[in-house]
């Protein structure tokens, strides 16, 4: 498998983390047909990389089954 460069990723924190510092993921939405998810308590350790493809259907059927 192949390092991905994510040195050029653009960093956000989700809409839906925890403001009191818990439970935090932030997204990378700037690198094309890929995006990177990471613990932004710990920004400088792993992210797990998405393709757009299979991303967006994880945000579809998260917002489908909220309740």
């Amino acid at each position: 498998m192949r390092a991905i460069d994510l040195s050029k990723a653009t960093w956000r924190k989700s809409s839906y983390s925890n403001t009191s510092g818990g439970e935090c993921i932030e997204i990378a939405d700037n690198l094309p047909a890929l995006v990177p998810v990471r613990d932004s308590k710990n920004p400088q350790g792993p992210a797990l990389v998405f393709s757009a493809a299979a991303w967006g259907s994880f945000v579809a059927a998260v917002k489908n089954s909220a309740v």
